[in-house]
């Protein structure tokens, strides 16, 4: 089941950004992934999933904001991948 939650921005910042207002609202959704990704409140599987992307592309996606896959909140994940490798 999928619930929308909707978050306000000034249509300024999309100008700004120079982006229409459909893309401004998925690269807010991207940045939010990659940013509980990278606090280890989300794994990337499941920020890939939410996306509709593969788990690589959303590799991808982290290497263009500069997180690293393997950062230190997520060592303990990287153990269980080796672990089930």
């Amino acid at each position: 089941m999928n619930t929308h939650l909707q978050v306000d921005f000034p249509v300024e910042l999309a100008v700004v950004l120079r982006m229409q207002e459909g893309e401004f609202g998925e690269e807010i959704k991207r940045l939010a992934l990659v940013k509980l990704f990278e606090l280890g409140k989300i794994s990337s599987g499941k920020a890939a999933q939410i996306l509709g992307i593969t788990r690589i592309a959303f590799f991808d996606v982290l290497a263009k904001y500069g997180v690293d896959i393997y950062n230190d909140s997520n060592k303990e994940s990287l153990k269980e991948d080796i672990n089930n490798a």
